[in-house]
Formats: structure tokens, sequence, C-alpha cells
């Protein structure tokens, strides 16, 4: 069982679009534009999901390893963004449980 895994879960002001998307940014990433050597270049910066370890169970809620779950939350509540953390504890399998897999027109692949 893992014993520092944390529950994050955060939510933004929908009226607040520029926070909504500097948040989205930060916890799914986004990919960026630059120039090198004179040519537009594109290079992906991966949000906070992208961390091993990390999982996205849905809807503005992660579970992290504590260090993540920690830094998330001082940089969401940074931006004005409310942020609810608590310790969890999970055994591997119910975790697995929660892992995104691929979908396939919507609906979930059977396992």
């Amino acid at each position: 069982m893992n014993d520092d895994l944390w529950i994050l879960s955060y939510d933004v002001d929908g009226r607040d679009r520029a926070v909504s998307v500097r948040v989205a940014h930060v916890v799914f990433g986004r990919k960026n534009s630059t120039t090198r050597y004179g040519h537009p270049a594109t290079y992906d910066q991966p949000g906070f999901i992208h961390r091993p370890g990390v999982v996205w169970v849905g809807q503005s809620v992660l579970i992290l390893p504590r260090s993540d779950a920690l830094e998330l939350r001082d940089r969401l509540a940074g931006m004005g963004a409310s942020v609810g953390l608590g310790r969890l504890v999970i055994d591997e399998p119910n975790l697995a449980s929660f892992r995104r897999r691929r979908r396939l027109r919507g609906r979930p692949v059977p396992s």
C-alpha cells in the first residue's frame, strides 16, 4: 500500500476565464510555439497529469505523491483557485481502477 498519496481537488470561478485557462495549462499542459533558427517550432510543456505517479481521477480531482500535491496546491492557490487536499490511503489494485483507459467512441475500452 502506498501511504504517500494525496487527493487534491480544485475549483475556479467559471466567470474567471483567464484563471481557468492558466489552471488548465498547469494541470494538463500545453503546446508552446517559439522560433528556432528563424523557423517556427512547437513543443509540449507537460502538466502535472504527466508526472510519474499522478492519476487524474476526473473533473478537477487528482491523486498525487505528496511533494507534487503540495506543489500543485501552492501553485493553484496562488492563481486564485480553491484547493482541497487530503492524505489518501489506497492499495495499488484500487488505485489502478482510477487510471485512465483509452476510450473508443466515448466509451471505455472493456478490460
